[in-house]
């Protein structure tokens, strides 16, 4: 299982309390599409995903999914200082900022409205998404179970990295759907014929013109 980072910018309502230094925001929201990622699809993320998640998960509170500088807050298998909380819209998280330079940072950025999202890091379960093709040509694809959340982190700017996952999902979809697109559809004189063989093996309709196209050649062209 590979690790993948995506944000939530608009809907994250990070903020402070009142005075205090508790740091409270979305980490994850639920049925909401993501924006177009690699200009190919859209991310949606089903409430069901996260049940029984975060009770098996060491979830780390990082500024910018950078743990080089130090951690904000832990929640390891539910409990800690970071704490974790489903609802209708979504993942929420609050902590109180840490006394030194990096907790300092976030309070004020987060005041000023420098730091004005999140993101969170994850790992899919081994068949937990699900793709579908949009009118458009795009793609929808729908994150049914997170394996792991590694870190849910204020950030100053969205990121939608480590992608590898999700476009090897879609390529593979791709590949599959094309095949279904392009199987040859049998003419109405094809379908009234024996179905010709070779050495056992059934002829396919591409492998039939060209049979009869070297006939006609054989006995037409002197």
């Amino acid at each position: 299982m590979e690790k993948e980072i995506r944000s939530i910018i608009e809907d994250s309502e990070i903020r402070t309390i009142g005075d205090s230094r508790i740091i409270e925001g979305y980490g994850i929201v639920f049925n909401q599409p993501s924006r177009l990622i690699d200009n190919r699809f859209y991310e949606v993320i089903k409430p069901e995903a996260i049940e029984g998640v975060l009770e098996n998960s060491d979830v780390l509170a990082l500024l910018n999914h950078d743990i080089s500088r130090g951690v904000l807050a832990r929640s390891i298998n539910g409990t800690g200082s970071l704490k974790l909380s489903v609802d209708d819209k979504g993942v929420k998280y609050s902590f109180v900022a840490p006394k030194f330079s990096l907790g300092d940072e976030l309070v004020e950025g987060v005041r000023r409205g420098d730091i004005k999202g999140s993101s969170f890091s994850f790992q899919i379960e081994r068949g937990g998404d699900t793709i579908e093709r949009r009118k458009d040509g795009t793609y929808i694809r729908t994150i049914n179970k997170f394996a792991k959340i590694l870190d849910m982190s204020p950030c100053y700017r969205e990121a939608y990295e480590d992608t590898t996952v999700a476009l090897r999902s879609l390529d593979e979809f791709e590949t599959s759907d094309l095949s279904v697109e392009t199987k040859p559809v049998l003419s109405d004189e094809l379908k009234t014929k024996p179905i010709e063989h070779t050495q056992n093996r059934v002829m396919n309709e591409t492998e039939l013109n060209l049979k009869r196209r070297n006939n006609y050649l054989k006995y037409n062209i002197k």
